[in-house]
């Protein structure tokens, strides 16, 4: 593996939109998300968050809606959600709590 890089996508507004860690491939023709990785709503504030291990997403996700109250929760394995998510409405009230989203 390459030396990581970290990638910062802009919006529109100029505003931060993606930033992650990523590698180029060995063939030197794509990058490939590797570790910390974050979603910013247009506002700026966080949308999402959670790692990337060799371009698929590992481990704890959360996403959250623009008012920063936490909208979602779970975790991935090798880019499969798994396991029991929990939901929330912008209030922070669980909406539900079960099965992964198909």
């Amino acid at each position: 593996m390459e030396d990581l890089n970290i990638a910062e996508i802009l919006s529109e507004s100029g505003r931060v939109r993606f930033r992650y860690a990523r590698y180029l491939s060995a063939d030197g023709t794509e990058w490939i998300r590797h570790g910390r990785f974050e979603a910013y709503h247009v506002t700026g504030t966080l949308s999402s968050e959670g790692t990337f291990v060799h371009g698929v997403e590992q481990g704890e996700w959360r996403d959250y809606h623009p008012n920063g109250q936490l909208a979602a929760q779970g975790i991935y394995e090798n880019g499969e959600a798994v396991g029991d998510w929990q939901f929330h409405d912008q209030n922070g009230v669980v909406l539900d709590d079960g099965e992964t989203p198909s």
